[in-house]
């Protein structure tokens, strides 16, 4: 890896993709980067969070976390995560404008809030179906008529890299540039800077990749503009952007910790365990007063919920504060782009027996409980049927009545004249993993014949 050190007055660039010949006032009362926030918020992929699954099924009599809802409460910890950051860099005289370093809490909150946008319904599973879909059940011998990275960006589907072409690729009739977001809300989206062949090929740092072929070139540029450091001399594995860091912790303490919450409310964990996993996090002896402090305001309360919102924010705030203390440790490293862990395992002590403890408990008992398998088999059968009539019907050289109709179901943006494979395959990708849980079951049963309902 190259030892040159990164810039944050490049890293921190409020140019947008697709619009870099605009000028980008500073001076207005939204920023660039509170406009970034604003953009994705009111968004309709971002809408459609709200019925796509986290962890558990949805709906159900017991209020869980959605895709929606884990998206605000990530944002809302990425927001202090960079602002805690943003002070440290002051303190370190980082020459960079005052109008950057007071956005950078709204560049990883903003980060945060599409970190999940290019998810597909039915949670993780959503992701191992549409690759399982592409491996084993495809009919149409895509192997042969795709190139080997093109083929591996669909066996291997990837979330964070769906993302990524959500926001920038250029859909038929939308403008350039996609959501033409800064260069540095984009930095900081790039969890995993690499393409699939590169992860597959064991060429890059990273256990995922984050770019599919179609946004190389997008990868190239936010690179180029950012200085990023290629790795090993690639031109398609790039070194993180620091703020990458932020947005992944935020990610874990919520899905961490939410999880637990979750798992409580829908009675899966009891209440006694519940408190005794969050309570493991403070160390009696290093954490001794703010222990005690929690001590006394769970002493305060009976309420055995509003106990458990009290142990909750105290923990999150508590993983912030260690979380950004691990960014200062491996500081040097990460402007060098030499440090390839997260920050939460990069977390010592009592809290990184916590976090390991608490890890293990979800393997065991929340992520493979009954509701939770039932939904990932279901999105097996649902996205596998939907992906097997849509791709057929794309791929046919001389549509019939059927094949013709199915294919009007597509919205206008994704239709496209490209002659190529590659591109009306992602078409039905980007159909299908744009779906919430529920418009996707909708659209099984109908063309299944189970529900002849009209088609709105």
């Amino acid at each position: 890896m190259n030892t040159e050190m990164l810039d944050w007055n490049l890293l921190l660039s409020p140019k947008r993709l697709g619009l870099e010949d605009e000028n980008m006032r500073t001076q207005d009362v939204r920023s660039q980067f509170q406009r970034d926030y604003d953009r994705i918020i009111f968004s309709s992929p971002f809408r459609r969070l709200q019925n796509k699954t986290q962890v558990f099924p949805l709906p159900g009599s017991v209020f869980v976390h959605n895709r929606l809802t884990h998206s605000l409460e990530v944002a809302s910890v990425g927001r202090s995560l960079g602002n805690m950051v943003a002070n440290g860099l002051v303190k370190r005289n980082v020459k960079v404008s005052q109008y950057q370093l007071d956005s950078i809490g709204t560049i990883v909150s903003s980060a945060c809030l599409a970190h999940d946008l290019g998810n597909p319904p039915f949670g993780h599973s959503g992701e191992k179906a549409i690759s399982r879909y592409f491996q084993e059940i495809d009919s149409n011998n895509l192997e042969s008529r795709l190139s080997k990275a093109q083929f591996l960006d669909l066996v291997n589907f990837e979330g964070n890299a769906n993302t990524l072409r959500l926001l920038t690729h250029h859909f038929a009739g939308r403008r350039k540039g996609g959501f033409a977001l800064t260069y540095a809300t984009i930095g900081t989206l790039l969890k995993y800077p690499c393409s699939s062949i590169d992860f597959v090929e064991g060429k890059t740092p990273y256990h995922k990749y984050g770019v599919f072929q179609t946004e190389i070139p997008i990868l190239q540029k936010v690179a180029k503009e950012l200085g990023l450091i290629a790795y090993n001399g690639s031109d398609t594995v790039y070194g993180r952007h620091p703020l990458v860091f932020l947005m992944e912790a935020a990610d874990d303490i919520c899905y961490q910790i939410v999880d637990l919450e979750d798992a409580h409310r829908t009675g899966i964990i009891s209440t006694k365990e519940a408190k005794d996993l969050l309570l493991a996090f403070f160390d009696p002896q290093i954490d001794k007063k703010p222990l005690a402090d929690l001590q006394r305001a769970l002493e305060d309360i009976t309420d055995e919920n509003e106990q458990m919102v009290i142990l909750r924010s105290r923990t999150i705030n508590k993983l912030i504060t260690d979380c950004v203390n691990a960014f200062w440790k491996y500081y040097d490293d990460i402007m060098n782009c030499r440090f390839y862990s997260s920050l939460m395992e990069s977390i010592e002590g009592t809290p990184k027996k916590a976090i390991d403890t608490l890890a293990a408990l979800a393997i065991e008992k929340i992520y493979n409980t009954r509701e939770v398998i039932e939904i990932q088999v279901a999105g097996h059968r649902i996205l596998s049927e939907l992906l097997q009539e849509f791709v057929t019907a794309t791929l046919r050289k001389d549509p019939n009545l059927y094949t013709s109709q199915l294919l009007r179901i597509l919205p206008s943006q994704l239709i496209t004249d490209d002659v190529d494979d590659y591109s009306r395959i992602f078409s039905v990708v980007d159909f299908i993993s744009g779906m919430t849980d529920v418009y996707s079951l909708e659209m099984y049963r109908k063309i299944k014949g189970i529900s002849f309902s009209v088609i709105r």
